[in-house]
């Protein structure tokens, strides 16, 4: 089993890509997003420690959830706070990954597990993935879609790509790099090669 991390900057069609490849057999996919929001249910330890730092704001559903969208805006207004949660749920989530790569392993059914995580590089994933690829798209290209599929304003689309690693960052420490600046036919013709 090859154990591959997908990361890119926001708005390179990683979405795309991790569908395509959730179709092949003998892969699964796991998203690092997708993870973290389970991992912050009620009734898991992840939550009741979020409890503890963040019990005073206004940021849960009338269930106990988190309501998303507050727990965002808190957490990107206050630096302190976005280190306190990414303290305690990025381990968390890189914990669940290790177990269930050695689940993976020892069920010796996959061929492929895949992890996408926006932090991929910055939380030492290289460590526990065999490889890094790094899903390459034009910043102008990038900054369309996320105008026209989340309506946000160039100004966030700017403070969104300020904030992740440059290009020269991701290439440094991935191995495989997928050109995904023309048609998606193009794209997945590189995915097959670099699994084969």
């Amino acid at each position: 089993m090859r154990f591959i991390g997908i990361t890119g900057g926001v708005g390179a069609g990683k979405s795309a890509i991790l569908s395509y490849l959730a179709k092949k057999e003998r892969t699964r996919v796991m998203l690092a997003d997708e993870i973290a929001h389970d991992l912050m249910k009620p009734g898991t330890s992840c939550y009741d420690r979020l409890k503890q730092c963040f019990g005073k704001e206004d940021i849960y559903l009338p269930d106990g959830n988190f309501d998303r969208n507050k727990m965002a805006a808190v957490i990107f207004g206050d630096d302190a706070k976005r280190e306190q949660l990414n303290a305690i749920v990025h381990p968390a989530v890189k914990e669940y990954v290790i177990e269930q790569e050695a689940f993976e392993r020892e069920k010796g059914k996959l061929d492929f597990l895949v992890l996408e995580a926006a932090l991929l590089i910055e939380e030492h994933y290289d460590e526990i993935c065999d490889e890094l690829w790094y899903i390459y798209t034009k910043e102008e290209v990038r900054k369309v879609r996320l105008m026209e599929s989340r309506g946000y304003s160039a100004e966030k689309v700017q403070q969104i790509f300020d904030s992740q690693l440059k290009e020269s960052e991701y290439r440094k420490h991935c191995r495989v790099v997928i050109d995904n600046n023309g048609a998606y036919e193009k794209t997945f013709q590189q995915i097959d090669a670099a699994l084969e």
